[in-house]
């Protein structure tokens, strides 16, 4: 086997080209010299990722030079001392010039400062000015601290130059986003047809993972539980998921994971052991109308607090609170990315590929889909 066949699904050389070239004109306007990034999962962490086209897993920390005149620059977990230089020839590490390693680990108080430390020696021996600091409020203190103490240049926050280039998919994005999209409708009607009555609710998620591995996905979430009619069945996490399932009970699943191409979408759905009440019923009826009336207005130029304002007038004219937390957001290698309508701040347009997800009532039914907004 050859290293190329080793990755079921390459993003093509022409679209990280296209990346770095949109990045690379935007931080030649803004002065910037070079990007600092590093995720230790894609889950909420897909800079990585969409830079480099290897993602971050197991909470190992990769951090990401991106050079604005030079090829990237990396620093992971590997022996001390150990420099690749790739040149940019390396076809699993596309773009990057060398690969620095050290052996540090979260879990290990006194590495902590290994790679922060390799990190701001390689800007401060290119005489940077000006970096730009991606996802911020993720990055560790001690690289910030790092950075600050070693390098004479000033730090900016850049997330805002990255995410809306990210938020509009090229073709080959969309096609990898609705490829995911289609697998995740296969997984969920498998998992549709193998649920019964004394199952766990974690049985759920171990047929959906097993299903979407087989299919290309690497990483991703399985949330939800079961209850009786009646009572809230919410996205609970694995530690929560040992209930047995009754005959009666209903179930609200959430799968969201990658596909080929590490491009995550997401799909919730709620399901019935029998047969639903009339309350149930009722109350998926005004989510799924909410769901539509919200993607209805997914479109170039709208404002996402004007569709989030929308969205909770529509909700309390049919006796469902407001959203207070976020309803829907932009997805691409990573779970949530830059653009989302939510309550906090939010971004003047919608993304390209949004994911609406409506919850409301006591008996709490869900509904997620993903939509690409052209």
């Amino acid at each position: 086997m050859t290293d190329i066949e080793r990755v079921a699904t390459r993003i093509s050389m022409s679209e990280l080209e296209r990346r770095w070239s949109a990045v690379r004109s935007e931080m030649a306007r803004r002065g910037i010299d070079a990007l600092v990034m590093q995720n230790a999962s894609d889950w909420l962490g897909g800079y990585v990722k969409w830079f480099t086209d290897v993602p971050a897993h197991n909470d190992y920390p990769r951090t990401v030079i991106f050079h604005r005149d030079d090829l990237m620059s990396v620093v992971e977990m590997g022996a001390t001392g150990r420099r690749d230089k790739l040149a940019g020839k390396d076809v699993n590490n596309p773009g990057v010039g060398e690969i620095i390693y050290s052996p540090s680990f979260f879990s290990v108080a006194y590495t902590h400062d290994y790679d922060p430390r390799l990190v701001a020696n390689e800007l401060k021996r290119r005489g940077y000015k000006r970096v730009g600091l991606l996802g911020r409020g993720a990055l560790p203190c001690g690289l910030v601290d790092a950075i600050r103490n070693t390098v004479a240049a000033e730090l900016v926050d850049a997330s805002e130059l990255v995410d809306p280039i990210k938020a509009i998919k090229s073709a080959e994005e969309i096609a990898l986003l609705r490829a995911t999209a289609a697998m995740q409708d296969a997984m969920f009607a498998k998992v549709a047809a193998s649920i019964k009555p004394g199952m766990r609710d974690c049985d759920l998620g171990a047929i959906a993972q097993y299903e979407g591995q087989l299919a290309g996905s690497e990483q991703g979430i399985f949330r939800g539980s079961s209850e009786p009619l009646g009572r809230p069945a919410v996205l609970r996490g694995r530690h929560f998921q040992d209930r047995v399932l009754q005959k009666g009970d209903y179930i609200t699943l959430l799968i969201e994971i990658n596909g080929r191409g590490g491009y995550y979408t997401e799909l919730a759905r709620t399901m019935v052991l029998g047969k639903a009440s009339a309350e149930l019923r009722d109350a998926f009826a005004v989510v799924v109308a909410a769901q539509r009336h919200t993607v209805a207005k997914l479109k170039p130029g709208a404002a996402c607090p004007d569709i989030y304002a929308a969205h909770n007038a529509f909700m309390q004219s049919h006796g469902a609170p407001a959203e207070q937390r976020l309803y829907g957001h932009s997805q691409a290698t990573t779970w949530w990315s830059g653009r989302s309508c939510a309550t906090t701040r939010r971004s003047r347009s919608p993304p390209t590929c949004a994911s609406p997800c409506i919850r409301a009532f006591r008996p709490r039914p869900t509904s997620c889909s993903s939509a690409t907004i052209s």
